[in-house]
Formats: C-alpha cells, structure tokens, sequence
C-alpha cells in the first residue's frame, strides 16, 4: 500500500484526525489506484469524486471504530 498514508486513529494520533489529514489520505488512496498523480482534466471529476468517496468512508469508518482502551465519547 502507499506509504504515505499514515495511520488515522488513536493511539497513532493523539486526537481526533482532522478533514485535511482525511482527505490528504484519500487522495493518496486514489492516487495510488488510479495510478494518475494529477488526472487529466477528462477525468477530474470522476477522480475529485473518488476522493469525496473515500473522505467519506473514512470518516464513517474512523467514527466508529472502537479502540481497546481508549476512553468512551462523551453523549
């Protein structure tokens, strides 16, 4: 995988991960896929909405992963 995506979650990070650390890890992600650094500009858009794709399950996935040890949310 791409080495340049680095681990999102506590303990790797001590807080929560930030939008742009998210979407700069997608953007890896679809780099990597894709195998394009910067698409040409016929396929922008399917790429810029690949990103969107991947933010947002990492977000999903990163918001409910559950880490031995690490205290509950507060409701």
């Amino acid at each position: 995988m791409c080495r340049s995506i680095k681990t999102l979650r506590p303990p790797a990070i001590p807080e929560k991960a930030t939008e742009e650390e998210i979407r700069a890890a997608a953007l890896q992600y679809v780099r990597k896929v894709s195998g394009f650094r910067a698409p040409a500009a016929h396929n922008q858009e399917v790429f810029d909405a690949a990103v969107d794709a991947v933010a947002e399950a990492t977000r999903d996935l990163l918001g409910g992963l559950q880490v031995r040890g690490a205290a509950a949310p507060a409701a």
